[in-house]
């Protein structure tokens, strides 16, 4: 479904990203770690053009864009594939939680407004936020709007999650309920979940796979316990201070 080769991203001489190749396939949850500043949100934003790869290729269902020759149809094509959840919420403000969620359905998709408030009703049911449909994201705790956040997401349909630390900005009391949301979505295997995060627990019980990544490279790839119990001592020692 998702494959990435030989992704670089340069800022002037700062070599961020320095030769990334994955694979996702749909249903499978992949979770990003590593230390900060070592290009694992880079590496999001690259994957569906948030940012313009300095070199490499991104594949999403057979079609192969090369970044150094991209058209904006093809922009469109992958962001049509992918849905982004940020740090920070991304909420627009003058708009309450249904509406937010509706915004992709009834201005990217053209969804009949009635169509869309249904399906959006089912999402907020899905996340547990259904009585706050008509709520506007100042009144809503950070864990709600991180929610509505993922719930937006959900909204398009995408065949790819793209997860960005989704609970760094949380107060430590509301990254459960955030982290069993996604939970859900990666129990109904219906998309690929890439997730950059440091939620040690959450990477080891719910991923498929994990991917180290340090000084912009893959540093080790494998099943969530291979890789927590690797006897690189990078590695060692990055998981030592968390567990």
């Amino acid at each position: 479904m998702l494959v990435v080769k030989g992704l670089k991203k340069n800022y002037g001489s700062l070599k961020v990203l320095k030769g990334i190749d994955l694979k996702a396939e749909r249903g499978e949850v992949i979770s990003i770690i590593g230390p900060s500043g070592t290009g694992k949100s880079t590496l999001l934003r690259c994957i569906n053009f948030l940012e313009k790869a300095s070199d490499g290729s991104v594949s999403i269902d057979n079609l192969t864009l090369e970044v150094n020759h991209i058209k904006k149809k093809d922009i469109r094509f992958v962001r049509s594939k992918t849905a982004m959840v940020f740090q920070n919420y991304n909420l627009f403000k003058n708009k309450t939680a249904i509406q937010n969620i509706m915004e992709p359905m009834t201005q990217v998709q053209g969804m009949k407004y009635a169509d869309a408030e249904n399906e959006a009703m089912r999402i907020l049911q899905m996340i547990g936020l259904e009585e706050k449909r008509d709520v506007y994201p100042a009144h809503l705790s950070g864990g709600q709007q991180q929610r509505i956040g993922i719930g937006r997401a959900v909204a398009v349909k995408p065949e790819i999650m793209l997860f960005d630390e989704p609970t760094s900005s949380l107060d430590p009391e509301l990254v459960d309920e955030v982290l069993e949301v996604i939970r859900k979505l990666a129990a109904e295997r219906t998309m690929a979940l890439l997730i950059v995060t440091h939620e040690m627990r959450f990477a080891r019980e719910v991923s498929e796979r994990v991917i180290f990544m340090d000084n912009g490279y893959i540093l080790k790839e494998g099943a969530p316990e291979e890789v927590f119990n690797s006897n690189n001592e990078r590695i060692k020692k990055f998981v030592g201070k968390l567990f």
